[in-house]
């Protein structure tokens, strides 16, 4: 009799727990867009918003700017969740109305790029009060290219190309051929790429949260393999590389593909992979992403699975996204 009622007992204390788990609210998660030099970005964004809500653990709102820019088309029309149809203009026209309540979120996706207009002051001067009181930040691919002239933000992302980055911002930092770290202060231009093709990453960190127990070497889809970047990297860790062949175009130099950045009291989890659809269809990428964002909102990494579809040392997977 009494083990029958210890055993009662338990199966509700789980199943307490587990309702309470499923009942507990979602995270809030805020993509920001709508300029960007990449033609896939409308597509990117429902992309990134689908496979965290899949987790069942955010709740993902989208602050786009009156007037988009899709790399070098008119986007004539382009209606968002809320119903409304955003005009459309030829090329980046800032947004004076662009003022999201970062109060409301846990993280904020940036998935901007090159050639975006400026954001109004107030804004920056809200995004920058967010990540300092320790809001997470997740920066996608070309979200490094914009704002070159904003210092705060370059302390943000850690290191960054294009939008007139130079040796004014900082260092060029990637490892050398015998994958130590390179802190070069040499004078050029921030950013370049070969041809995009599949490239490994390689694990440089298997202790953080966000690659733990992934495997050491992983083939990654199709994607740009940015390089050449600088910046500050202040407070910047790096956790994972890529080896930028010249047979590709690239650097023959490893350079970093998983960064986390402190910036004051917030979690910066940055990453330059995501150049299209395809490239975020890769598992890898999608995991990553995951639990970059659940480190960058949280300071953990809330699943620690490896998926079995994940890519293979020698072989990339992908999930296709309808």
């Amino acid at each position: 009799m009494l083990r029958a009622l210890g055993s009662s007992f338990c199966m509700f204390l789980l199943l307490s727990s587990v309702s309470f788990a499923q009942s507990k609210a979602p995270m809030k998660a805020l993509i920001m867009d709508g300029q960007n030099n990449h033609g896939a970005w409308p597509k990117t964004t429902m992309m990134v918003k689908k496979y965290l809500e899949d987790t069942k653990r955010y709740s993902v709102d989208i602050a786009r700017t009156k007037y988009t820019m899709q790399g070098d088309d008119l986007l004539a029309k382009y209606p968002l969740n809320d119903g409304v149809v955003r005009e459309a203009k030829k090329s980046a026209v800032a947004d004076p109305d662009y003022i999201p309540d970062f109060s409301k979120y846990n993280v904020v996706i940036n998935n901007f790029g090159f050639g975006a207009a400026p954001w109004p002051e107030a804004t920056n001067v809200a995004f920058e009060k967010f990540v300092s009181n320790g809001g997470g930040l997740v920066i996608l691919h070309a979200a490094e290219n914009c704002f070159g002239d904003w210092e705060q933000y370059n302390k943000m992302i850690g290191l960054g190309g294009w939008g007139n980055r130079t040796e004014k911002n900082g260092p060029y930092v990637y490892l050398d051929a015998n994958e130590k770290k390179v802190v070069d202060n040499s004078p050029g231009k921030g950013g370049s790429h070969g041809s995009q093709h599949e490239f490994s990453l390689i694990v440089r960190d298997a202790e953080h949260p966000i690659t733990k127990g992934l495997p050491k070497t992983w083939l990654h889809s199709k994607d740009e393999l940015y390089d050449r970047l600088r910046g500050p990297a202040q407070n910047m860790q790096i956790l994972a590389t890529s080896f930028s062949s010249k047979a590709h175009g690239g650097t023959d130099r490893h350079e970093p593909m998983i960064m986390t950045i402190d910036y004051g009291k917030g979690r910066v989890f940055h990453t330059p992979m995501g150049h299209a659809d395809y490239s975020m269809e890769c598992v890898g990428f999608i995991t990553v992403l995951l639990r970059g964002t659940d480190w960058a909102a949280t300071g953990t990494v809330v699943d620690t699975t490896i998926p079995s579809d994940f890519p293979r040392i020698d072989k990339s997977s992908q999930r296709k996204f309808d």
